[in-house]
């Protein structure tokens, strides 16, 4: 089902960090900086896991899922940003607007369903070791990730659709460097109680859920921790999962922040700082977090860049 434009909207006008003319350069240098540091950091530990035949192994595996989908989240809001800022056109037509709003909550979602999958591996790994290769088979790992993948494209469909039914001005002002959801249905002008209802129930839903699944992977690590009885299995067993636990930390605790913020204040502006943090602050810091203190992806770095076929010296006869 194409875009409808149900009431002659011409344009959408995307007003994020568009108010101090004179900080446009320097948030076009810091924006810029960070979507090359994500899409080079995010590939790199992709590549890396491909290259390395040691990490062909579920963790790997869900983490350069993850960095795929990272790369692609910060691509479908930041590009359009930096345009903005370099023309000083703010538009962005009714079309890309639902499409970037569609690809964002696709992206969105993925990003919650991997972390929830990895927490699982998590799980298995500390919990059943004996069993992890017979558990975590290949099969089972790509149907958990078809899985997420299915589920997050049939709640973006259901969203963009329901985003359909709605009319608006025929000129709407954004507060904001993107088509979040939740302000575009704020902003129609049309009975948007059905579309409120859906996003609620599906943010409490697949928000909750995956949430509610890594705690009680968790829980289970934890006790199975404190049963090591060396402190030296402990610190090893808690390694493990050290990363993963920080970025599901920095990702939840940034989405909670942008969900409290718009609650409590009607300030937009500082909506759109916090979604900066969960939508390019950390997809960039993961290949950080996952490659400072991991041993396996630092080699597996050295041995990529070693990869590069050397010319031998020609010898004239």
């Amino acid at each position: 089902m194409a875009p409808r434009n149900l009431t002659g909207v011409s344009e959408f006008l995307l007003l994020a960090f568009s108010e101090e003319t004179y900080l446009q350069p320097l948030v076009f240098g810091l924006f810029l900086s960070m979507y090359l540091i994500t899409v080079f950091g995010n590939l790199l530990l992709i590549l890396a896991t491909i290259s390395d035949s040691h990490l062909c192994t579920p963790m790997y595996f869900f983490l350069s899922n993850l960095s795929f989908v990272d790369i692609c989240l910060t691509s479908t809001t930041i590009p359009k940003m930096l345009q903005s800022i370099h023309t000083q056109r703010k538009d962005i037509t009714y079309e890309d607007c639902i499409t970037q709003m569609y690809f964002f909550i696709l992206f969105a979602g993925l990003d919650d369903f991997l972390l929830t999958v990895m927490a699982y591996d998590r799980f298995v790994a500390i919990c059943h070791p004996l069993h992890y290769t017979v558990i975590m088979n290949p099969q089972l790992c790509g149907i958990l990730v078809l899985v997420s993948w299915i589920i997050s494209f049939l709640h973006s469909l259901l969203e963009s659709l329901m985003m359909l039914r709605l009319s608006f001005c025929r000129e709407v002002n954004i507060p904001h460097y993107f088509c979040e959801l939740k302000l575009l249905i704020q902003l129609a002008y049309s009975d948007n109680f059905l579309n409120g209802v859906v996003l609620n129930f599906a943010a409490g839903l697949l928000g909750a859920v995956p949430l509610a699944s890594i705690f009680y992977s968790y829980s289970k690590i934890v006790s199975a921790i404190h049963r090591i009885s060396s402190a030296q299995g402990k610190c090893k067993a808690f390694s493990t999962c050290a990363s993963h636990l920080s970025v599901v930390s920095l990702f939840y605790c940034t989405c909670l922040g942008v969900y409290l913020s718009s609650a409590a204040s009607h300030s937009s502006h500082s909506s759109a700082v916090i979604s900066v943090m969960y939508t390019v602050v950390t997809p960039m810091l993961n290949p950080f977090i996952y490659s400072l203190k991991n041993k396996d992806i630092k080699r597996a770095l050295q041995t990529f860049f070693k990869m590069a076929p050397r010319k031998r010296p020609i010898v004239l006869s």
